[in-house]
């Protein structure tokens, strides 16, 4: 029989979360390093993720910054170049950075399409295709899915289009690379209060709105991920792949 702490043990492993340097991405990877693993994470801004890692130093943990824009294809091919010179394998990749912008249908534009699908869908895609690269069996990879994966909402068009079809990308590099011992399932996380969705939690009329549709009836808090994403990327979750885990309070059980 297999011990508790051997199942959810992420010591050694190496990961990698992508827009880690704040909000659930950087919760996310603080998380992990706890739990052991080796922790590089991306992102954009150089200074962001320089203060993300001085935060982990001050919590006695540490991370690696990586610059890298996932909506570009010559920056991911870069940084994963940096990622195997100096560790050679990665062990779990958490696709998280995201972008969202509200916009009516009659006003969406191409750049916005264009801005919001890169980020949030062709980026997950060729960063999961450097990362099983380095993989070796037994390697997860956790894609950011949504509720708007699963429920319309309005003037979300671009950023549901872009999350519904993280959903399908899960699902096909699951059974893709299977024989490779590489398992790719997702999370989707409900309401919580970040730098993205601040603007949203600033309005008290949405904040009313929305926490009426929570059965739990709360927010989600950013430790509320932490079990979720430490049992999807230790061996506790080895027979699952192609999943998507919802993490709402309840939300979408009520529609």
């Amino acid at each position: 029989m297999v011990e508790i702490s051997t199942l959810f043990s992420l010591a050694g492993k190496t990961a990698l979360i992508t827009g880690g340097g704040r909000g659930l991405g950087k919760a996310m990877a603080l998380h992990l390093a706890r739990c052991g693993a080796d922790v590089w994470i991306s992102g954009r801004n150089a200074d962001t993720l320089e203060t993300a890692c001085s935060e982990a130093i001050s919590n006695g943990l540490n991370l690696h910054p990586l610059v890298m824009d996932v909506s570009k294809l010559d920056t991911i091919r870069t940084a994963f170049s940096r990622i195997a010179s100096e560790t050679r394998t990665l062990d779990i990749l958490v696709n998280n950075a995201g972008d969202e912008t509200l916009r009516a249908c009659d006003d969406v534009d191409e750049a916005l399409w264009n801005r919001l699908l890169d980020t949030n869908l062709k980026g997950p895609f060729f960063v999961a295709q450097q990362a099983a690269r380095l993989m070796p069996d037994g390697g997860s990879i956790i894609n950011l899915a949504s509720l708007t994966s699963a429920a319309g909402v309005a003037k979300a068009v671009p950023y549901s289009a872009s999350k519904s079809g993280i959903l399908g990308l899960t699902r096909s590099l699951a059974v893709e690379w299977a024989p490779r011992g590489i398992r790719i399932n997702a999370l989707a996380p409900g309401y919580f209060h970040t730098d993205m969705t601040d603007t949203f939690f600033r309005n008290d009329a949405w904040r009313e709105k929305m926490l009426a549709g929570i059965p739990l009836a709360r927010f989600g808090l950013p430790d509320d991920l932490a079990g979720p994403l430490q049992f999807l990327c230790s061996t506790a979750s080895a027979y699952i792949t192609g999943q998507v885990l919802y993490v709402d309070g309840g939300t979408l059980a009520a529609l």
